[in-house]
C-alpha cells in the first residue's frame, strides 16, 4: 500500500498558526506521561451530581447512546469497549468532548456544569465509587482513569471460513491506504471544523452524498475501526499478493507488523474519541511507521519505480 502522508515536522509547524479553532486546546496525554494524575477509584462527585447527569442523559442522549449507556448510533459510555478507549486518559478529556461536540448538532458549548454532571452519570454507571463532592472543573487536571485490560490473542488464524477474492494489494488499496488518508488528513483539517450540509443541499451524487452522511469526528472515527477490523483480512489463508505469490502468513514479522497496524489503528480511535487534533497527529506517526516498515520488507523489494515488484512477498528469510 502507497500512503500519501506528508511530513509531520511541516505540518505541525503549519498547524501551529493555522488550526487555532482545533476542539481541544491541549494535547491528549498518554500513557507513560499520566504518573503525575490520580485515578478515579477514591471518588470525585456527588450522588446528587450524577442524579442531575442522569436526568440530562435521559433528556439529550438516550437516543444515540441507549438507556443503559450500551452504545446504540453513538459508541458506549460504560463496559468494557468504554473502559478500554479511556484507559490512563485524562477525565478532563470526556469532559471536555462532551462539551465541545455533544449532541453532535449542537452550534455553541452548552453549560460546563452540564457537561460535569453528564460525566458524573457516567463514572457512576461505570462502578466508580461515589464521593462527597461534587465533581469541578478545579480537580479534572489531576485524575485519570485506571489502566484497563488490552490483552487479545495474537492475530494468526483467524478460525474463520473465509475465502479471499482480493489479493493483497487490491484489499489494501479498497480499505487501508484511503482510511489511513483519512486519518493522515487530520494533519491538514481540522474535522470539528467541517459543517454538515444544510437540508436540501445534499448533491446528486452517491459518492459525493455519501461522503456528506458522516462527516468530521465521524469520518475519522470510521476510518480507524475500518483499520483496525480489515487488518487481520490481510492473514487470511489463501490470499495472494498480487504478483501471485501467497501472503507470509507464517512468518513471525509479518504477524508482528499485521498487529503494529493493528494497535496503531486501535491507538487511532481512542485519539479522534478525543476530538483533539493533536491527539491524532501524535498518534499519525505510529501509524504510518506500521505501514512503512511492512512495506520496506514485502511490499518494496523488487519494484523499483513502482509496478507489482517480482520480489514482494517473498517467503524466503
Amino acid at each position: 500500500m502507497h500512503v500519501n502522508r506528508l511530513s509531520l515536522s511541516i505540518v505541525r509547524g503549519a498547524l501551529t498558526t493555522t488550526v487555532c479553532s482545533a476542539v481541544f486546546l491541549e494535547p491528549l496525554v498518554f500513557a507513560g506521561h499520566t504518573e503525575q494524575l490520580q485515578t478515579l477509584t477514591d471518588g470525585v462527585y456527588s450522588t446528587p451530581q450524577a442524579t442531575r447527569g442522569q436526568q440530562l442523559y435521559q433528556a439529550e442522549c438516550v437516543t444515540c447512546h441507549g438507556d443503559a449507556l450500551q452504545g446504540l448510533v453513538g459508541p458506549p459510555l460504560t463496559g468494557e469497549r468504554f473502559l478500554s478507549i479511556w484507559s490512563e486518559r485524562p477525565l478532563r478529556d470526556l469532559v471536555d468532548k462532551i462539551h465541545n461536540t455533544m449532541p453532535p448538532e449542537t452550534s455553541a458549548p452548552p453549560s460546563r456544569q452540564r457537561s460535569l454532571d453528564l460525566s458524573a452519570y457516567v463514572l457512576q454507571i461505570s462502578s466508580f465509587p461515589v464521593g462527597a463532592a461534587d465533581l469541578q472543573d478545579a480537580t479534572l487536571p489531576q485524575l485519570s482513569f485506571p489502566t484497563a485490560s488490552t490483552s487479545r490473542p495474537p492475530n494468526t488464524a483467524l478460525g474463520l471460513s473465509l475465502v479471499p477474492t482480493a489479493n493483497l494489494g487490491q484489499l489494501m488499496r479498497s480499505i487501508t491506504f484511503p482510511n489511513s488518508n483519512v486519518i493522515f488528513n487530520v494533519q491538514l483539517k481540522d474535522p470539528g471544523a467541517q459543517q454538515s450540509p444544510q437540508p436540501g443541499s445534499r448533491p446528486f451524487d452517491y459518492v459525493e452524498w455519501g461522503s456528506t452522511v458522516y462527516p468530521g469526528w465521524q469520518a475519522i472515527d470510521l476510518a480507524a475501526l475500518a483499520l483496525v477490523e480489515s487488518t487481520p483480512l490481510f492473514s487470511v489463508p489463501e490470499r495472494r499478493c498480487e504478483n501471485g505469490r501467497p501472503v507470509p502468513v507464517d512468518r513471525t514479522d509479518w504477524q508482528e507488523y499485521t498487529d503494529a497496524l493493528v494497535d496503531a489503528s486501535r491507538a487511532a480511535y481512542r485519539a479522534s474519541q478525543s476530538r483533539s487534533v493533536d491527539a491524532v497527529i501524535e498518534v499519525a506517526d505510529a501509524l504510518n511507521d506500521a505501514c512503512a516498515n511492512c512495506h520496506a520488507v514485502y511490499r518494496d523489494a523488487g519494484s523499483e519505480g513502482g509496478g507489482v515488484g517480482t520480489d514482494r512477498c517473498q517467503q524466503s528469510p
